[in-house]
């Protein structure tokens, strides 16, 4: 194998080039990125970064004096996979041994008048700068969903004196990820000054005088001074559409993040790599995951026996809100009983315990970080739970 092209200079892209170094490689090592920024830390751009508190070295993920020998292609997007061959926007094609896609995914944009000025999305580094600048103009701000990314900027959005109405599809933000004690997460927005719509569907975003209103399905219609879209991220496969990689909701792996072409695994949040205890492709949008991902698809790059470890271990993801820590670890979809084992919801602080059979599943916790961190070393070490086969096919 004499060269290794990394498509995506991501978390996961550059993890995974360390450990193909890390495992003996030697090669040629080419990393295509399409910003023209080195690799960095996204989940400060919703928090410490947007409020200026960090700057753009306070990001990068490279380790100081660290040599791995790579090629860096930036500010260059790929096009296509074809024939053994990648080809890039700049005109450039690109023959491999391995390849490795870490293409992330891309923001939602679906909403009539995304595209508007004062309408922001957080994707990258010069989103969030360009959103910081906004913000600190102060005025009204309408957040568009109720996910961590919605929630995040709501909250830094506030405490940098804005006026901040979050807009949530359900009824309430993060519903879809805590389940029941996500109003412990409405509290906390409620306490600190964030007006929560809940079931709101927007109809379109229209310019108005210089300023923005968003329309409402119910015939509501919110003045803002700018709107930032945090409507969900679909995985950036659309250039491996019809050149014979099997894709689904992203790249589809098996548990070693092993592709149905040879030569390429995929890995971070455009791959779904299948999961031994949910008997099914699963994609895993976290920060850890994507490490731990790495070294185990640049063993099954580089031909060795690369233990499935991976795809097993409990996904795990963590968010600051006001102040507050929340932390998320395993499949809470899966439970069929869940409650409280330490603290309170209403005082906001507690450790809820998801479990199926019996078996923890899942692990919640707000403002209980040792609690949270012993419960949740007993669901890395669980096997397979048998109950769980087929459970969400």
């Amino acid at each position: 194998m004499n060269r290794v092209i990394v498509v995506g200079a991501s978390l996961a892209g550059l993890a995974t080039a360390r450990s193909l170094r890390a495992q003996g490689y030697d090669g040629e090592l080419v990393v295509v990125g399409e910003e023209p920024h080195r690799p960095y830390d996204r989940p400060p751009l919703s928090k410490e970064f947007l409020a200026g508190t960090t700057d753009i070295a306070d990001l990068t993920l490279e380790a100081d004096g660290e040599h791995l020998g790579i090629d860096w292609r930036l500010g260059t997007r790929a096009d296509r996979l074809e024939n053994g061959r990648v080809h890039l926007d700049d005109g450039s094609t690109w023959t491999y041994d391995g390849l490795v896609i870490a293409t992330g995914t891309r923001p939602r944009t679906d909403v009539v008048g995304a595209r508007l000025d004062g309408v922001h999305l957080l994707r990258t580094v010069d989103d969030a700068l360009a959103l910081r600048e906004g913000l600190r103009r102060g005025g009204r701000v309408v957040v568009v969903g109720g996910g961590y990314i919605g929630s995040e900027v709501a909250s830094t959005a506030r405490a940098m004196g804005c006026e901040v109405t979050l807009l949530v599809s359900g009824t309430t933000p993060l519903h879809h990820a805590l389940g029941p004690h996500a109003v412990a997460v409405s509290d906390l927005h409620h306490r600190h000054g964030v007006e929560v719509v809940t079931r709101a569907r927007v109809t379109g975003i229209r310019p108005s005088g210089g300023s923005l209103v968003v329309h409402l399905a119910d015939d509501r219609q919110l003045p803002a001074d700018r709107v930032v879209l945090g409507t969900g991220a679909v995985p950036a496969i659309a250039w491996l559409d019809g050149y014979g990689i099997e894709l689904g909701d992203g790249v589809l792996c098996d548990p070693t993040g092993g592709t149905s072409l040879p030569g390429v695994v995929a890995v971070g949040d455009c791959s779904a790599w299948f999961d031994p205890a949910l008997g099914r492709h699963h994609r895993k949008e976290h920060w850890t995951s994507a490490i731990d991902q790495a070294p185990v698809a640049a063993r099954t790059l580089l031909g060795g026996e690369a233990p499935a470890t991976a795809a097993r271990r409990a996904p795990y993801l963590w968010s600051d809100i006001h102040g507050s820590r929340i932390q998320m670890a395993g499949h809470a979809e899966l439970a069929d009983t869940c409650e409280v084992e330490t603290g309170s919801v209403a005082d906001g602080s507690f450790v809820a315990v998801y479990r199926r059979g019996g078996h923890p599943v899942a692990v919640l916790g707000v403002n209980q970080p040792k609690h949270f961190m012993s419960v949740r070393r007993r669901l890395v070490s669980i096997p397979a739970v048998p109950s769980l086969q087929g459970a969400t096919a």
